[in-house]
């Protein structure tokens, strides 16, 4: 978990007490997940969760966790990229190189040409 970013200046902890600091940590090397975070914290679940409604600074710090959860993941795919995995670059391409033409089309061929029949019943007219 090397790539995520430990500054203050991220989740915005700086202003916390030392065991609410503590927990948001804990959020961040969890990844977000609460029950481990807790759990390596010492605290309760609702205590979380009561932190979060009374104290806006912590729910703040909380708020901003899930763009360090994307900065680790773009990290590790950034890494299996230059590792040459096929995968990850095929992914990053269909999500990032859109405007390349990197895209997935599925194309339909009629091959019995119809009247759309589904809008009208059969023994019905139309008016």
């Amino acid at each position: 978990m090397q790539a995520l970013r430990q500054d203050d200046s991220v989740t915005g902890s700086d202003n916390l007490e030392p065991k609410k600091a503590a927990m948001v940590e804990a959020l961040t090397k969890a990844l977000g997940i609460v029950k481990m975070a807790c759990e390596s914290c010492g605290i309760s679940r609702n205590t979380h969760y009561r932190w979060l409604k009374e104290d806006p600074a912590y729910k703040e710090a909380r708020d901003n966790l899930p763009e360090v959860v994307l900065d680790f993941a773009e990290h590790h795919l950034h890494k299996l990229i230059s590792q040459g995995n096929p995968a990850a670059t095929i992914f990053y391409m269909k999500t990032k190189g859109k405007h390349r033409g990197y895209i997935e089309r599925q194309e339909i061929e009629v091959a019995e040409k119809k009247p759309l029949s589904w809008f009208v019943s059969d023994d019905s007219s139309v008016s």
